[in-house]
């Protein structure tokens, strides 16, 4: 399958949309150095649209363990689960910080099972979180003020 073409227009739109934050892990790709992908929320193998209603913008390891899926196991209740969709939930709403802003936590089942099926506590991006901390990069002030 090939890459959809993306306009300039569009992909301005995106990031004015997201921001330099990963859709998932909240990942700064200013504090990376890395840029975020434009990634489809319902993947390209279901037919869906490369259209701004069906795009965002995630780092690399969170669309690589995406991947096609759309759901996975709540790891409390085994329940199978949509995954958070970005584009039309709040990341607060099923997500937060934990005390020293390294672990993502889940608030709710769509939370828990997008943190365990795209790996958002990475142990090497939690190392790295560790070290934004203490600088005082991470987490941004609007993500504190929501937890």
């Amino acid at each position: 399958m090939s890459r959809p073409y993306i306009s300039t227009e569009l992909q301005e739109q995106l990031l004015a949309d997201a921001g330099h934050l990963c859709g998932y892990c909240h990942s700064d790709e200013r504090l990376s150095g890395i840029s975020l992908s434009i990634e489809h929320i319902i993947p390209r193998i279901a037919n869906d649209p490369t259209e701004r209603e069906n795009l965002w913008r995630s780092c690399r390891p969170c669309n690589e363990q995406k991947g096609g899926r759309i759901a996975a196991a709540d790891p409390e209740t085994g329940e199978l689960m949509p995954l958070y969709n970005p584009r039309t939930q709040q990341w607060h709403e099923h997500f937060a910080w934990n005390i020293d802003g390294s672990l993502i936590e889940g608030r709710t089942s769509t939370g828990r099972a997008t943190i365990a099926a795209l790996q958002l506590n990475r142990p090497m991006l939690v190392a790295t979180r560790r070290r934004w901390v203490r600088v005082g990069w991470h987490p941004l002030e609007e993500d504190l003020e929501r937890s």
